[in-house]
């Protein structure tokens, strides 16, 4: 099939109107970060080589789309928590870590306050017990994602009244780990 090169420039700078953006994903299970800049992603999955690669978009309707990658063309329908290439489904979730700035201090007040997962992960370690006293900003929980690990901090002082992970746990993001009160 012939591509009209005027479509492909068009392609290209709608898909540089996305700036850049940096996601982690997880695709059929298996954690990776997703970078797109100006044309250009890049899939660096926790276990396998890093991909990156020139690519354009264009909407063919509503939540499909024609990507074009080097010289191949995929057709991708999003439907809620499936992608579909080509036919093929793929389970996707998507976290931008963004999005949970601006909320580390509210609704900190008395009361139970979930501490949930920021990203896509693996439980390293518990620091804590159910029962025990914490102080504001004492480690309670290693989580490693992106072969990185992450210790995550109390919101506040209080006592842990549960314990919803343990070590060797996969979570996902946002999903509660323990419960300070």
């Amino acid at each position: 099939m012939k591509v009209d090169a005027m479509k492909v420039d068009a392609m290209k700078v709608d898909a540089m109107k996305v700036g850049a953006m940096k996601v982690d994903v997880v695709i059929d299970g298996r954690p990776a970060r997703l970078t797109i800049d100006a044309g250009t992603f890049r899939y660096q999955p926790e276990d396998a080589p890093i991909l990156e690669r020139e690519f354009s978009i264009a909407p063919v309707m509503p939540g499909a789309y024609s990507v074009l990658i080097g010289d191949r063309s995929y057709d991708v329908v999003a439907a809620g928590p499936e992608i579909r290439v080509n036919g093929k489904a793929f389970a996707v979730e998507v976290f931008d870590p963004r999005s949970m700035r601006g909320r580390k201090r509210a609704g900190l007040g008395a009361g139970r306050h979930n501490v949930a997962a920021m990203m896509p992960g693996k439980v390293v370690r518990l620091l804590i017990a159910k029962g025990d006293l914490v102080e504001e900003g004492q480690g309670l929980v290693v989580v490693e994602a992106m072969k990185m690990q992450n210790e995550m901090k109390s919101p506040k002082a209080g006592r842990i009244v549960e314990v919803k992970t343990q070590p060797d746990a996969t979570v996902v993001a946002g999903e509660v780990l323990l419960v300070i009160e």
